[in-house]
């Protein structure tokens, strides 16, 4: 009796995650269009990814959604301290225009410091997925990115309700906020993208992005306003990519300006000052945009490394 050869199964097995990743790379237009088509398709995944890490920051806290007042508070705060030193050192009393401008920049800024701290840590925190299983690694600190614009929408809301409290009254350039709003979450994406992924290559990074982020608020017009250190200091302090959103931010919302017009103040010694010129919106606009396609870029295109830098 003659046995019949086995027969075989040809399966086709899934490509390992560094062989998919590692293909021959295109053009640059051809890399960021792989990237948006990454986002599309894992785009439910994004959003798990985003609903986890909102999930983990409330779960068990003791503050519950008051964590996402705290940090803006303090800023609020701390600025308050500093800017009522001075008025009296200066005999002038406080402002509530002075407040509400603290009040306005704080918000942005404990956005951007909250979703940097996560997002430059996120590959390293999701180290099981990054290894074993393929996915667009850019998610996780996009994921963190949105996690933080979250907190920042609940903080946004208690600062609505105060402004009247502090003499603001809403005008047409609040349509202003929006816009303001999509380029600083687009530049902070570009940033967290970035130090994500040096973070891995460098395990220092993260010490350095701690002491940015402490001493930074400094050297951003967050306690103090641009216009406040003379026409040359406030060119230079508009050179940091994040004046743009808190300057505009602060015109638009307290005092009512279009920032499509420039606007020019008179100092205490006579000097003009160039306080808002529409080549800030340009200047923020260009990091936003070209930060995130830079970073997307450079993200994509090392991703294949990242599991043996870990």
């Amino acid at each position: 009796m003659t046995t019949p050869a086995p027969t075989s199964v040809t399966s086709t097995p899934e490509p390992a995650a560094s062989a998919r990743v590692a293909a021959p790379r295109g053009s640059v237009v051809g890399d960021l269009g792989e990237v948006a088509r990454d986002f599309w398709t894992y785009r439910e995944l994004l959003y798990q990814i985003t609903l986890r890490d909102i999930r983990i920051r409330y779960k068990q806290a003791v503050m519950g959604f008051g964590w996402a007042i705290f940090m803006p508070a303090m800023i609020v705060l701390a600025g308050l301290l500093i800017k009522v030193a001075m008025a009296n050192f200066a005999g002038k009393p406080l402002q509530l225009s002075d407040v509400a401008s603290l009040v306005v920049k704080a918000l942005p800024w404990a956005f951007f410091v909250g979703a940097i701290g996560f997002a430059a840590a996120s590959l390293l925190s999701n180290i099981s997925l990054v290894t074993k299983v393929y996915l667009p690694r850019e998610v996780f600190p996009v994921a963190a990115t949105i996690a933080q614009a979250f907190d920042t929408s609940i903080s946004a809301v208690v600062v609505a309700i105060a402004l009247p409290f502090l003499g603001v009254s809403l005008s047409w350039s609040i349509l202003w906020v929006p816009v303001l709003a999509l380029l600083l979450f687009l530049f902070t994406a570009a940033v967290g993208l970035f130090l994500s992924c040096a973070n891995l290559f460098f395990r220092d990074v993260k010490y350095i992005v701690q002491v940015l982020l402490t001493f930074g608020i400094f050297f951003t017009p967050v306690l103090f306003d641009a216009s406040m250190v003379g026409p040359t200091g406030s060119r230079l302090v508009m050179l940091n990519p994040l004046s743009p959103f808190l300057e505009g931010l602060r015109l638009c919302v307290i005092h009512g300006h279009n920032l499509l017009e420039p606007l020019t103040l008179v100092g205490a010694n006579g000097q003009a000052i160039l306080a808002w010129t529409p080549w800030y919106l340009g200047y923020g606009l260009l990091w936003s945009v070209g930060g995130l396609l830079a970073s997307s870029l450079m993200f994509h295109r090392l991703e294949f490394l990242f599991a043996e830098s870990i």
